[in-house]
């Protein structure tokens, strides 16, 4: 059982982190998770609480271990039922955050699941020091989300 290790890539105004994990369950399993905002604390050892209604346009309310003093109030900006969602966060062209979530059917009934957060904007520079390393964050989610999957399928 390994989870593919988080990429990050980096530029003046932009930076990136991504993780790819093979998951032996089906999108649909998967998705339930990843959309059930009450029990997210449940299974994924990266979140404190989630709070609101994981549907396009909705804003949530989000605390993580990593910053404990902060609520985090992503916006629900697309959805594709099973396939793929996007949480985005911040204020262009200073500074924002897009997290998008896809999930990939395979022919043998797994799934490819994928996460990437790219912030950008003309802030970051100023503010890139001050950003966790979202690595481990990543390779938790990703461990934690086929974990949960695979115990239900």
């Amino acid at each position: 059982m390994s989870t593919t290790h988080a990429t990050k890539t980096a530029g003046t105004f932009r930076m990136e982190c991504a993780i790819r994990a093979t998951i032996q369950a089906s999108a649909d399993t998967i998705w339930t998770l990843l959309t059930d905002a009450a029990k997210f604390p449940s299974w994924n050892s990266t979140v404190t609480s989630l709070e609101g209604n994981i549907a396009e346009g909705e804003t949530l309310k989000l605390k993580v271990p990593t910053s404990p003093e902060r609520l985090f109030k992503p916006k629900v900006s697309h959805v594709e039922k099973g396939r793929s969602m996007i949480w985005s966060d911040g204020m262009a062209p200073m500074f924002k955050g897009v997290r998008t979530f896809t999930l990939t059917p395979n022919a043998d009934g797994s799934t490819e699941f994928s996460m990437t957060e790219r912030f950008s904007g003309i802030m970051l520079p100023m503010i890139k020091g001050s950003l966790p390393d979202f690595a481990p964050v990543f390779e938790a989610y990703a461990a934690d989300l086929k974990r949960a999957a695979e115990g239900r399928a």
